[in-house]
C-alpha cells in the first residue's frame, strides 16, 4: 500500500462515479482516471520503461494530466513534473539531470520540448486532442506496483533562486503522509470542491490540492492560467468550498471589480503558502468573502507542509503557525545552535516529511541536511507560544550600513498604502551604505495618481529612519514565477 497511487486507486473503488477533475464542461469521474492511468502504465511498458526509470511530464492543469501522474506511480516508474513554460535549453538541462527515458508533453509547448529532448534521445508522448484514443491502444496494468515508502517518487526541481536547479527527491511517504496532513488541515471530505488553480507541477498544487483531493475522493475544478474574473466566475459556477492560492491570487481577486454580484458563499475556507502573505489581503478577503484564510509554509524539500496556522490551534494574523503533526521546527544560529524566543535565525525542519535529498548532488544535499535537519534559507523567529513567524529569505536580508533590514517588514507597510497593489523591496549596492533598500510597485488600477516620492514618505513615516526605502519605482508589472510568486531575481533596478 505504501505506493502513492494507491489513493487513487481507493477512492475509484469506493465512488468511480464521482466527478474527480472538471475543467468548465469537461468532467472525469475517478473510475476514469483509474481507467486511463492503468492504460498510461501499459503504455510505459509497451515503450520498455523500467520500474524505477525517471518519466517526465510537461503540462499545465488539465484533465488528463493527473491520470498520468498517477499512471507513472503506479508503473513504478518516478516522475518529473516540469514547468511548462520552461524553454528548450532548459527542457534539455532537467531531462538530462533526471536521466529521463520519455516525457508525456501538452501539445501547446510541444515544439520547446521536441527541440530539448531531442539532444538527450528523450522519447516525448503528446497529451493531445487523440490521446485518450492512443491510450485505449495499450494494455490496461491494473496493478499497482509494490513499493517502500522510502522508493522515491517523484523528483522535483526547486526553481534555481540560488543557482542550478536541483531536483528533489521525495518518497512515496513524504507524499503521502503530507497529503493526508493536508486533507487533516483542510478537513476535506468528498463533499468538497477545491479551486485547482496552483499548478500540479509545484509541490503546492500537487499535495495539497491534488493528492489531498484525491485521497479524500473529492472535486477539483482546474483553471491551467489564473484570472482573477474567471477565478470568480468558478467559485460561484462550481460551489467551490476551499480555495488555495498565492497571495497574488488573492490580491487578484480582491480587486475584481464587481466581485460583490459574485456568490462564493459555499466558500469555507482558503489556504495560503508560496510567498508572505500581507496583512491587508489577509483581512480584505477574510471580510469581503466571509471565509476564514490560513496562511502555511513549506518547500518542495518538505512535500510541502510543515507550519499552519490550524482552525483548532492559535491564529496569530501574519505567521505560518504552529509546526503541523509529524514535523518539527527549530530557529537556528550561524553555530546550528537553537535561539531563544523572539531572536531571528534560520527556520530548520526534521521529520517525516523532509526529502531524500537532492537527486545525484550529494555537495547540496550535505550542505542542505549537514545533520537530521534541514535548513531551509528561511530567516525566522518564534515566540512564547511556539507560534512562528516568516522574517525574510536568508539571501533576501538588506545589510543597510550595518543593520539588518527584513524586506518583508518594508512590503507590509507598502501594502498599507492605498494605492499600492503589489510590492518588492530589494537590496541595491550603495557606496555609502553598502547596500540601499529600493522598493518596486505596481500600482492598483483604479487608484488615484500618485509620485514615488508620496509612497517613499508613507513609508519614512511608519518604520525606522534605515529601513525606508531611499528609492520608489513604479512598475506596470512584477515578474512572476508559476504560482503567481514574485520573483525578485528577475527585477532590474
Amino acid at each position: 500500500m505504501s505506493n502513492l497511487a494507491n489513493i487513487l486507486v481507493q477512492s475509484a473503488e469506493s465512488n468511480p462515479d464521482k466527478v474527480a477533475i472538471k475543467m468548465d464542461d469537461i468532467e472525469l469521474s475517478y473510475g476514469v482516471i483509474e481507467g486511463l492511468s492503468q492504460r498510461v502504465a501499459g503504455l510505459l511498458q509497451s515503450n520498455g520503461i523500467q520500474p524505477g526509470d525517471r518519466v517526465a511530464l510537461i503540462s499545465p492543469n488539465i484533465p488528463p494530466m493527473p491520470a498520468v501522474y498517477y499512471g507513472i506511480l503506479r508503473y513504478g516508474a518516478v516522475v518529473v513534473p516540469l514547468n511548462p513554460l520552461l524553454k528548450a535549453r532548459e527542457v534539455e538541462f532537467h531531462l538530462n539531470d533526471a536521466g529521463a527515458k520519455l516525457a508525456f508533453v501538452f501539445e501547446g509547448v510541444l515544439g520547446e520540448v521536441q527541440e530539448g529532448a531531442k539532444a538527450g534521445g528523450v522519447e516525448v508522448v503528446s497529451m493531445d486532442s487523440s490521446f485518450a484514443k492512443m491510450l485505449g491502444g495499450h494494455d490496461a496494468i491494473s496493478a499497482v506496483a509494490e513499493a517502500d515508502p522510502s522508493d522515491t517518487a517523484v523528483i522535483l526541481y526547486t526553481s534555481g533562486t540560488t543557482g542550478r536547479p536541483k531536483g528533489a527527491e521525495l518518497t512515496h511517504e513524504n507524499l503521502r503522509s503530507n497529503a493526508e496532513l493536508s486533507r487533516s488541515l483542510f478537513s476535506i471530505t468528498p463533499d468538497d470542491v477545491l479551486f485547482g488553480g496552483l499548478p500540479f507541477f509545484h509541490i503546492f498544487g500537487q499535495t495539497c490540492a491534488l493528492n489531498s483531493a484525491v485521497s479524500a475522493g473529492a472535486t477539483i475544478t482546474i483553471l491551467p492560467k489564473f484570472d482573477p474574473v474567471k477565478a470568480m466566475e468558478i467559485i460561484q459556477r462550481d460551489k467551490v468550498t476551499i480555495f488555495l492560492g498565492v497571495p497574488t491570487m488573492y490580491i487578484g481577486l480582491l480587486g475584481v471589480p464587481d466581485r460583490d454580484n459574485y456568490d462564493v458563499s459555499a466558500l469555507r475556507m482558503a489556504a495560503s503558502g508560496g510567498a508572505a502573505l500581507p496583512l491587508e489581503v489577509l483581512r480584505g478577503f477574510e471580510s469581503s468573502f466571509d471565509a476564514t484564510l490560513l496562511e502555511g509554509y513549506g518547500l518542495s524539500e518538505t512535500s510541502p507542509v510543515v507550519c499552519f496556522n490550524q482552525m483548532d490551534g492559535i491564529r496569530k494574523p501574519g505567521s505560518i503557525g504552529t509546526a503541523v503533526r509529524g514535523a518539527e521546527l527549530r530557529v537556528l544560529n550561524e553555530e546550528g545552535q537553537e535561539v531563544s524566543p523572539g531572536e531571528v535565525g534560520e527556520l530548520a525542519v526534521s521529520g517525516g516529511y523532509v526529502m531524500k535529498g537532492y537527486w545525484n548532488n550529494p555537495e547540496a544535499t550535505e550542505a542542505a541536511i549537514p545533520d537530521d535537519w534541514f535548513r531551509t534559507g528561511d530567516m525566522a523567529r518564534m515566540d512564547e507560544d511556539k507560534v512562528f513567524f516568516i522574517v525574510d529569505r536568508k539571501k533576501d536580508m538588506i545589510l543597510r550600513g550595518g543593520y539588518n533590514v527584513y524586506p518583508r517588514e518594508v512590503e507590509e507597510v507598502l501594502y498599507e498604502h492605498p494605492a499600492v497593489s503589489e510590492a518588492a523591496v530589494l537590496g541595491q549596492p550603495d557606496e555609502v551604505h553598502g547596500e540601499e533598500v529600493v522598493a518596486v510597485v505596481v500600482l492598483k488600477e483604479d487608484a488615484e495618481p500618485v509620485e514615488p516620492e508620496e509612497i517613499r514618505d508613507f513609508v519614512a513615516e511608519r518604520i525606522a529612519a534605515y529601513k525606508y526605502p531611499r528609492r520608489v519605482v513604479i512598475a506596470d508589472e512584477l515578474p512572476k514565477g508559476p504560482t503567481g510568486k514574485i520573483l525578485k531575481r528577475e527585477i532590474k533596478v
